[in-house]
């Protein structure tokens, strides 16, 4: 009859199988992939900022700003070590002078210090970088070419990972050979839970209380460090003692 409405046949029922085989697959949500050299920087930089106190430049890797907590001396990490040899056996001398032998022995306190290839970076007081020049002036060093260079506001340094204590409380362990590497070390690391600031070396201003190393001795020392490496580069090469055989 027309119009009368005729039943569709029902089609082929697919196995359950089937269905779910023909509909769109949808990847299960990824877990982010943990950036191990991320994690190890924002650990970093945590140390730092929450820890010490210390301003960080964002991006990596992580770099302290100077000028605000701190500025920093560059010399030559030959320059760097006289220098720290020599202040620290002053040192030691003349508290065992003060104190008789029992002070010989005893650490001598000192303020943060790192190396990176080849270069030694000596923090001092923020506003120390502007001193500078006056200073070597001042210190008769201004005329002479130093590999001495400052640090100061709006500047950037690499910060060395934060130290890793030794077995049963001893000191931080020295750095290997990362510094000649090109990478940053704490020779001498800043102590969390201590105020860093009033051990860094500033000028000597009466009336100002602290134990910190005078600027000016600081500098004096490092460019006389200074200009003796100068010397010995530019000399002429020493002869190596020859052994003897039999």
């Amino acid at each position: 009859m027309v119009g009368a409405s005729h039943p569709v046949p029902p089609g082929p029922v697919l196995p359950p199988s089937s269905v779910a085989a023909a509909s769109p697959v949808v990847p299960s949500p990824r877990r982010p992939t943990e950036n191990g050299g991320g994690a190890a920087s924002e650990r970093v930089r945590w140390w730092y900022e929450s820890v010490l106190g210390w301003p960080t430049a964002p991006g990596e890797p992580v770099r302290l700003r100077t000028g605000v907590r701190f500025d920093v001396l560059d010399v030559p990490a030959g320059a760097g070590y006289a220098t720290l040899e020599r202040l620290g056996r002053a040192e030691r001398a003349g508290r065992a002078g003060s104190e008789g032998s029992d002070g010989a022995g005893s650490p001598v306190p000192g303020f943060p210090v790192a190396v990176q290839g080849g270069r030694m970076l000596l923090l001092v007081a923020a506003g120390a970088a502007e001193e500078l020049p006056g200073l070597l002036e001042w210190l008769e060093w201004g005329s002479l070419p130093l590999d001495l260079t400052a640090v100061g506001a709006g500047g950037l340094v690499d910060a060395p990972p934060a130290p890793e204590p030794g077995p049963a409380g001893l000191p931080p362990r020295p750095p290997e050979r990362d510094g000649l590497r090109g990478a940053a070390v704490w020779l001498r690391p800043p102590e969390p839970g201590c105020e860093v600031g009033s051990s860094l070396p500033a000028l000597s201003v009466p009336g100002r209380a602290g134990t910190a190393l005078d600027l000016a001795r600081l500098v004096h020392t490092l460019a006389t460090q200074c200009h003796r490496v100068r010397l010995a580069a530019s000399g002429p090469p020493r002869a190596r003692p020859v052994a003897r055989v039999g």
